[in-house]
């Protein structure tokens, strides 16, 4: 099926119980007794230690990385008759890809500079129109999973595409019987057949039909079953769907559920407060270089859910966030505490705010020196890492020498922490335990990719630098025009 060139569509990118978890199912299942105690290092700030570690022996977790959803994906996990009533990806007159959804009257597409990866820099604001033009890594499983192991990286959690970062493009469809199906369809896909045949290189996560808190609820417990316990939440669901903002009583049958199951929630940037820009005439560069903060905002909202008191197990991940302005937000509301707790009627529980986020949230970089050399002033058991691969901020295939230029002057325990054993205790997640340590470490995952083709390789699509006035820097309007030839 062809579209219309000029068609309006969606952009999916706009805008107390304590109880243990039941056993793990399904895909991924951690035993306690078998963890190795080093993936975890116990608590030591000690800067004196002596630092044996060099790169090739890190163990690298990424917290944020993301899919581009393949043609076939929903093949395999719905019936023929429910696939026609499911979005299609499809070529316009001009060859550009889209995601075309005709029982709901709705297009997306991939977007975001996004899946850059593998060009020259001087490409990294052209976006790809197809997935002919992206690097196969992006959206065959088998072949990411060679890209992870040239960048060392052994697990990450992957977000979606097409659907938003959320998926909050499933969210206003008409139809939300079959939008639950399509919903479940998509979990099926990515568990069992992106994460499935990769046991320990993934991190499971789920996208939630959260239209209907019932319904959400529903999905939840059934990839539960299926041994998943990460899922996506927007960072402000006020921005991000019209719906009602985490404060609000509507939640708190998912707040409870992932308590109890010890259910990671992910809250990409992205998916609540805008990141803003100056004006239409400012340096794209400006953006993209104060883009990471904008999740602040998300974050001290977070930080002030009343829920993070009645339930210890709540969990919130900020991912591609960056650490380095942590230290002053939570400096900024212990202040507020102590000045204006008279009169704000803000409860903590008798701790400290600082305290609350270094107990209920993770945190992640992909370059920030500034943090990882004030660890303690964010907390050591907070700090990941994230490669944002396939986007335009993700270093691959240098992955691991430019994580190693961030951490290295670290003592050893606290790499260990940062590379991977904070994720793996947020997320109970214990990869080592199923593939063995000595296959996990930068360079016995390198080693296996001796025969990946790595080269720089220029591809089409559209290009911002061709917008505007070739004598200045490239504009927000400019990415802005780019962006809005393909709509």
């Amino acid at each position: 099926m062809r579209i219309k060139w000029g068609e309006e569509f969606d952009d999916p990118l706009a805008g107390s119980r304590t109880g243990r978890a039941a056993p793990r199912l399904g895909l991924i299942q951690i035993k306690a007794a078998k963890t190795d105690a080093s993936l975890i290092p116990a608590d030591s700030t000690a800067d004196e230690e002596t630092q044996a570690m060099k790169m090739n022996d890190m163990i690298i977790a990424s917290v944020d990385d993301h899919i581009i959803e393949p043609p076939t994906m929903f093949d395999q996990h719905l019936s023929a008759e429910h696939r026609k009533l499911a979005p299609q990806y499809v070529l316009d007159d001009r060859g550009d890809a889209r995601w075309w959804w005709e029982h709901e009257q709705k297009m997306s597409y991939n977007g975001g500079l996004n899946a850059v990866v593998g060009r020259p820099k001087e490409e990294y604001g052209m976006e790809p129109a197809n997935i002919e033009q992206m690097r196969k890594g992006t959206w065959n499983p088998k072949l990411h999973i060679d890209d992870m192991n040239v960048g060392g990286i052994l697990c990450s959690v992957n977000f979606p595409s097409f659907p938003g970062f959320a998926g909050n493009w499933f969210w206003n469809a008409k139809d939300k019987v079959n939008a639950e199906r399509v919903v479940s369809a998509y979990n099926d896909w990515h568990i069992d057949e992106w994460c499935g045949p990769y046991k320990g290189r993934y991190i499971p996560t789920a996208i939630l039909p959260l239209w209907d808190i019932p319904t959400a609820l529903r999905e939840l417990k059934r990839v539960i079953k299926k041994g998943c316990r990460s899922v996506i939440f927007p960072s402000n669901p006020v921005n991000c769907g019209g719906m009602p903002s985490v404060h609000n009583e509507v939640w708190e049958p998912l707040w409870a559920l992932c308590n109890d199951e010890h259910v990671v929630l992910n809250c990409h940037i992205g998916t609540g407060q805008p990141a803003a820009y100056a004006s239409d005439e400012s340096p794209i560069s400006a953006w993209i270089a104060s883009l990471p903060m904008a999740i602040g905002v998300d974050a001290a909202d977070l930080l002030h859910l009343r829920a993070l008191l009645r339930y210890p197990n709540l969990k919130f991940s900020l991912s591609e966030g960056g650490i380095g302005w942590i230290p002053y937000l939570l400096e900024r509301t212990d202040f507020t505490y102590r000045h204006h707790g008279a009169w704000v009627r803000c409860d903590w529980g008798g701790k400290l705010p600082s305290e609350v986020f270094r107990e209920h949230f993770l945190s992640c970089f992909i370059e920030d020196k500034f943090g990882c050399q004030n660890y303690k002033a964010i907390g050591e058991d907070i700090i990941a890492y994230e490669c944002d691969y396939p986007h335009s901020d993700c270093t691959w295939p240098n992955v691991a020498e430019e994580l190693w230029d961030n951490v290295k002057d670290l003592p050893d325990p606290i790499i260990n922490k940062i590379t991977h054993g904070n994720v793996f205790k947020f997320f109970e997640f214990d990869p080592v335990a199923i593939l063995g340590r000595e296959n996990c470490t930068v360079g016995a995952l390198r080693a296996q990719a001796q025969h990946v083709d790595t080269a720089v390789r220029s591809q089409g699509g559209r290009d911002a630098r061709v917008e505007g006035d070739m004598t200045r820097p490239v504009t927000t309007a400019d990415v802005q025009k780019t962006m809005g030839a393909r709509v």
